[in-house]
């Protein structure tokens, strides 16, 4: 008799009642393991594969169902990290019984992908895309990785019919400025079916974690960031 190789994935944790990450009251399912290091990463503890909480699909959406009544007409589902991108045939299956259950589905995600790409997009309802840079030198110097994966990421998210909100983080003397804010217009123009486009602040919030982990944080000198600034920004960013 063989064994049955079941399917497990690796969780970093999970947040219940989530505001922020998509539409609605929301689960976030931040799922372990990112090949990014990004300078301004406040979760480096989601870095590591193969650490977290090992758990089934299965398991994983059973728990998710208990707060459907939360859900209401426009929660959800989020799947964040880490990139769940890494984690494909987890994060495809967990989609699949989402859409089962009639559970809007989100992934938030830098576009850093391995497999399964299309079929993960059909089961996905709205992709947070948080693009880091706007060129392949500045992104890899801010992410240790190529910007290529990500357009290669916006061309198979072109041909779905997944919603789009886009996300940016904003750092003071790195993406702060009018003409970088231009560059990301003209990538964003781009995309098809966005409905939302939101600076983020930079801030120090997860410096500590990094003392924790023994890990050097790059941004130790930088503030954080302006909000009046942001505001302004923000406004550029929204106009035609």
């Amino acid at each position: 008799m063989k064994e049955c190789n079941m399917l497990t994935g690796y969780i970093h944790s999970f947040e219940s009642m989530g505001l922020v990450d998509g539409p609605g009251i929301r689960n976030v399912v931040f799922l372990q393991g990112c090949p990014l290091r990004c300078s301004f990463c406040h979760n480096p503890d989601t870095w590591d594969f193969n650490t977290g909480s090992k758990t089934t699909p299965e398991e994983l959406v059973e728990k998710i169902i208990r707060f459907k009544p939360y859900f209401k007409n426009n929660g959800g589902v989020t799947f964040s990290g880490g990139e769940p991108l890494m984690q494909p045939e987890f994060l495809l299956k967990a989609l699949k019984l989402c859409k089962e259950n009639n559970i809007h589905t989100a992934i938030d995600t830098s576009g850093y992908y391995s497999d399964h790409l299309n079929e993960i997009l059909n089961f996905t309802d709205l992709v947070l895309l948080d693009i880091k840079h706007v060129d392949d030198f500045s992104f890899k110097s801010l992410t240790g990785v190529s910007m290529e994966r990500l357009l290669s990421f916006i061309e198979t998210l072109n041909n779905s019919s997944c919603k789009v909100w886009i996300r940016h983080v904003v750092v003071p003397e790195i993406t702060d400025s009018i003409e970088h804010i231009k560059s990301l217009k003209k990538i964003i123009k781009k995309i098809n079916n966005v409905e939302k486009i939101e600076l983020l602040p930079y801030h120090t919030l997860g410096v500590n974690k990094y003392k924790t982990l023994n890990i050097d944080y790059k941004l130790k000198d930088v503030k954080p960031m302006d909000q009046n600034k942001l505001k302004i920004l923000q406004e550029f960013l929204n106009l035609p």
